[in-house]
């Protein structure tokens, strides 16, 4: 049936997500989902509207969401782009601003969706390789490009990149737009929102699926300065006018302006992580630093792969890359609750002895 797919279609390798396990009582530590439910003002707001009013579109603008992020963020709604989860936004930002005769430029060890949305909308690449410690250098980056993209922290290592960096890599690249995926900025990480005043070229992406724990809701944005922002709106209108439904926009609306829980779930998650990762430590793991709710972590002595599935064997699964091969032995363990990081540790305990 093949014969009837587009050109392209042949040529596409997609996105692989983390796996959703169907078994039950699995310590499910792989696709760095918030351990802690939503704001309970979040199932409020939503069970309100649960109404009549499904029967009519959504605001096609989601003037009501932007504008409370806006304000979160010290920025105009003009701003500010929403879309169904920060991947259909960053699609949008691949066609609209990252599209040019210079190649794209991203680290070769980084979120891999980068690469697919390159090979669907026919973008010329270039993978810039981390430093030994598997940090990036911004002076690798000074070269002709049509763009620069990378998570901060980055993923899937979670080493964050100091905003004074940031800011120099926007002065050494003017001419180009530089996106700053800011998906696990919440857990440790300086912000790039701040720059966006004085960089034009600046566009930063959120998600609410991580520290918001809205990953079920499907809410993303980016911020940037309004000519930014007006492309994306165009790709959008040219794709899908009401991105952002009746639910997604109550439940985020509610979440962003519950800041305390917010800031308590955040506060949880970064304790947890530091214990982890010294209990780790005395495991006889390495853990890269990380500014994320999750860590990249290897053992002196057992292979990633045998570790990831052992650990499945006790009922635990972790995320585990074989390729490219110098991150194939580590694991990267999302953080979870006290309780399950404990039975991670015995898991571990039991597997190393």
């Amino acid at each position: 049936m093949s014969k009837f797919w587009s050109d392209i279609v042949h040529k596409l390798t997609p996105y692989v997500p983390g796996e959703q396990p169907k078994l039950e009582n699995l310590v499910k530590l792989n696709t760095n989902e918030n351990p802690y439910g939503p704001s309970p003002k979040v199932i409020e707001a939503l069970k309100l509207e649960a109404s009549d009013s499904l029967r009519l579109y959504p605001d096609p603008n989601s003037d009501a969401l932007k504008a409370v992020i806006a304000q979160a963020h010290g920025l105009n709604a003009n701003q500010v782009f929403v879309g169904n989860g920060s991947d259909e936004v960053l699609a949008h930002v691949f066609q609209a601003l990252l599209k040019h005769t210079l190649p794209l430029l991203f680290p070769d060890i980084t979120y891999s969706f980068y690469p697919v949305y390159c090979g669907l909308y026919e973008i010329e690449y270039q993978t810039i390789p981390l430093t030994a410690d598997f940090t990036i250098n911004i002076d690798d980056y000074n070269q002709p490009n049509g763009g620069i993209i990378f998570p901060n922290p980055n993923a899937p290592t979670g080493i964050p990149l100091a905003l004074a960096q940031i800011e120099k890599l926007l002065q050494n690249n003017a001419g180009s737009v530089v996106v700053i995926d800011e998906a696990y900025v919440d857990f440790g990480t300086e912000s790039a929102v701040n720059l966006i005043h004085q960089y034009p070229n600046l566009l930063v992406t959120h998600t609410l699926s991580k520290a918001r724990s809205l990953a079920g809701l499907r809410v993303g944005y980016a911020l940037g300065s309004p000519v930014l922002i007006e492309a994306l709106t165009r790709v959008k209108d040219s794709f899908n006018s009401y991105p952002i439904d009746r639910f997604a926009s109550a439940g985020a609306i509610a979440a962003i302006e519950d800041v305390a829980y917010f800031e308590k779930t955040c506060t949880q998650v970064v304790a947890t992580r530091e214990a982890l990762i010294q209990d780790l430590l005395r495991l006889g793991f390495e853990v890269l630093p990380s500014g994320a709710n999750f860590i990249f972590a290897k053992h002196k002595t057992y292979a990633g792969a045998e570790l990831t599935a052992k650990l499945r064997d006790h009922g635990i699964i972790v995320r585990h890359f074989k390729t490219p091969s110098r991150i194939s032995p580590y694991l990267r363990i999302t953080i979870g609750t006290d309780p399950q990081s404990k039975l991670l540790l015995e898991a571990l305990s039991a597997i190393l002895q």
